[in-house]
């Protein structure tokens, strides 16, 4: 066989992965260069309008619905923060958010860690039926509860008072839920036991045991219940009366007017509002990002 027949036969037996190894690689990187835009673009999709509540609240109405739309930001902001402050009495909305979002979120964390360890570790009659009952609560719907819910507060004279929407928030289905997942895969029946030969009683095990090991589920627990809490605009609005008790989201609700709106005004008190949500989950980020993974991964 002459040179050349011979280069034909081994072009006909190499591999074609063996003789073009780039276009392997050039392939995968191609893939991840269109996955990389397409997260990036959606990323932008979901800031937009955040960024967009920051343009209004540096701007005045007219400014807003003018053509083409301004994406820069202005120089009315103190003017729009000033106007604020006299519509509404924001400095005490904003102490009432903190208070009610704060207590639902420490109480919940509290008794739901609490009740989750019980349904993890301990054996007690009706465990089980107890836990499915509790699960099946998660499938009502929140809005068919107003009208029971209001009708019970009523009668416990809690109408415009916080302890309507904070003391019925204490304990929540999801978050017994969740730490009881969580503390029945991650804290080992042996450390318990070793815990209650050294003469912790339980509450001790679960103070000094559990609540340190499902400190991340725990973070996660805390930030979604502090931001749905913060969020929250129905119930405070059932129940409060006096503007002076109203949270942020019905003060600044208060705001928007049939005809005249001051949205530079209303964009700045929510933008505001958007401070300590953003401080809180910087601040748990890590924790809460290691609770979400590992909930995830626990067996159910």
């Amino acid at each position: 066989m002459d040179e050349e027949g011979a280069q034909i036969m081994v072009r006909l037996t190499t591999p074609r992965a063996t003789r073009r190894p780039g276009s392997a690689a050039l392939r995968r990187r191609l893939s991840q260069a269109v996955l990389y835009v397409l997260v990036t673009g959606g990323a932008l999709l979901c800031l937009f309008p955040f960024y967009w509540m920051v343009i209004v609240s540096t701007r005045s109405s007219a400014d807003v619905f003018s053509f083409p739309p301004p994406l820069t930001p202005g120089g009315l902001f103190p003017q729009n923060v000033q106007s604020l402050l006299q519509s509404l009495p924001y400095g005490r909305n904003y102490l009432n958010s903190v208070l009610y979002a704060t207590s639902v979120t420490v109480l919940m964390l509290f008794f739901d860690s609490l009740a989750g360890f019980a349904f993890a570790k301990y054996e007690f009659p009706g465990r089980d039926a107890l836990f499915t009952f509790l699960l099946s609560t998660m499938m009502i719907p929140y809005t068919v509860t107003l009208i029971p819910w209001f009708i019970e507060m009523k009668w416990f004279g809690w109408i415009n008072s916080y302890a309507a929407l904070i003391i019925p928030s204490a304990v929540d289905a999801f978050g017994i839920f969740w730490m009881r997942q969580y503390i029945a895969g991650a804290v080992p029946g042996e450390l318990i036991d070793a815990a209650r030969i050294d003469g912790c009683g339980d509450f001790g095990i679960y103070h000094r045991v559990v609540v340190h090991i499902a400190s991340p589920a725990l973070g996660a627990l805390g930030i979604l219940t502090f931001l749905g809490n913060w969020n929250n605009l129905v119930g405070p609005l059932i129940i409060m009366r006096d503007p002076a008790s109203f949270t942020l989201t019905v003060a600044l609700r208060t705001l928007v007017g049939l005809r005249l709106t001051d949205y530079g005004a209303l964009m700045a008190g929510t933008v505001l509002s958007v401070v300590p949500i953003l401080l809180g989950y910087l601040a748990g980020a890590r924790r809460f990002i290691a609770g979400i993974t590992a909930g995830s991964l626990q067996g159910i």
